[in-house]
């Protein structure tokens, strides 16, 4: 049995990354960045005016209220293109360049304009209200790095230096199928001994937030014979095959012999961790990867996150394909594990100090769903700890939402 650690570099070590491909910029937004993003041209690309107001040289208003003979104007799109001399102010306009001659810009609350003639009512410094030229960014400089996922800020950046097509990873195909006798589909009422499969919507849904393309199969019986024929057929299409349910140690549980019987290389079958010590990690000879997740609903939903997850990121150039974890306080007592690492449901809220605080949930183990619908995040409790008091600090990792 292998650690949560050792369990997420061994996936990472074993995920490929996927080609780049081109999208238009409108169809970038939650995509990794298949390269660097340089800069076409600085940024302001000329000397800018932060106000409305009057350009003027600074030594000609020390003697205010001075008296400037107004001599253009200088509006966004639409510059004034000549050389201001001593003695002469430019109308301008919030964005528009600064001509030559002028080192200020005096805001328009602080003149009275009368015919062409502006008076300047209080001395400006020189710099005041102008951003230069390349003084946030020069051309050539890179401003995005490759492995960053595009967030609506990035859009911006994207557009201003000519982006129209970006340079992303490909995204991943999952292919998510359940396994089981006892279930029935989502639309049938169960009979006997029978329930609903939740764990293909699920882990489909956990799969489209990491930014892959899901297809669901139809549920497959506790048959090996048939779970061989379906992932065969699944993995001739996709980079990730994610089955839920048979990683057990019982009778009935065959997808490690499954495997087996493809031949499919397995990495880990078993990891230290509660929920989800039966999880399942492989490639089958035709290079698909293949997650055999345990069939409780709060274990695979546990260890997508954790396993999955990663791997559909780093396919995709994810410079951080792993969660990050935050410190928050416990705010009620936590059972621990003497032998395995927790990942325990919890939710997450904001003193009014500003401190993270967990509450643990009350559920009832890793079946459990419904409890486990509540949880905005998951307490890490290390190994070896039987109970964690309250106030104490803890990891936390924020589920996605």
């Amino acid at each position: 049995m292998i650690t949560v650690t050792e369990a997420i570099n061994i996936v990472l070590h074993q995920t490929r990354v996927l080609p780049t491909e081109d999208v238009a910029l409108v169809d970038s937004l939650g995509r990794y960045l298949g390269e660097d993003v340089i800069a076409d041209s600085d940024l302001p690309a000329f000397d800018r005016s932060q106000m409305d107001g009057y350009a003027v040289q600074a030594d000609d208003t020390l003697r205010a209220p001075a008296r400037l003979q107004i001599v253009g104007e200088s509006a966004a799109g639409k510059g004034w293109h000549r050389e201001m001399k001593r003695g002469e102010a430019v109308r301008i306009m919030t964005g528009a360049p600064v001509p030559a001659g002028a080192d200020a810009v005096q805001q328009v609350e602080l003149t009275r304009e009368i015919a062409d003639v502006v008076e300047i009512l209080k001395p400006v410094i020189a710099g005041r209200s102008v951003v230069k030229q390349a003084s946030e960014i020069k051309a050539g400089e890179k401003v995005l790095n490759r492995g960053e996922q595009i967030n609506a800020a990035m859009i911006a950046v994207l557009a201003s230096f000519g982006y129209a097509q970006v340079k992303v990873g490909r995204r991943p195909r999952v292919t998510v199928l359940a396994t089981g006798s006892e279930l029935v589909s989502v639309d049938q009422r169960p009979q006997q001994d029978q329930i609903r499969d939740s764990n293909n919507y699920s882990v489909g849904a956990y799969a489209e937030l990491a930014g892959a393309i899901v297809e669901r199969l139809p549920l497959v019986g506790d048959r090996t014979e048939e779970l061989k024929t379906t992932i065969v057929a699944a993995s001739e299409e996709a980079d990730l095959v994610v089955t839920s349910g048979g990683v057990s140690m019982g009778v009935y549980d065959f997808t490690k012999t499954a495997l087996r019987e493809l031949e499919a290389e397995i990495y880990f079958e078993r990891v230290a961790l509660r929920p989800g010590k039966p999880t399942v990690f492989s490639r089958l000879p035709n290079g698909t990867l293949v997650f055999g997740l345990p069939g409780n609903p709060v274990s695979v939903s546990v260890t997508f996150n954790l396993f999955a997850r990663a791997s559909l990121l780093a396919m995709q150039g994810a410079a951080a394909p792993t969660f990050e974890c935050e410190w928050a306080t416990l705010r009620t007592t936590l059972k621990g594990s003497a032998d395995r690492e927790g990942y325990l449901p919890a939710r997450l809220t904001t003193s009014p100090q500003g401190m993270l605080l967990a509450d643990p949930l009350k559920w009832g183990g890793s079946s459990d769903f419904v409890a486990f619908a509540r949880a905005t995040a998951m307490i890490v409790v290390p190994a070896g700890v039987k109970s964690l008091e309250v106030g104490t600090l803890v990891k936390v990792i924020k589920l996605p939402a």
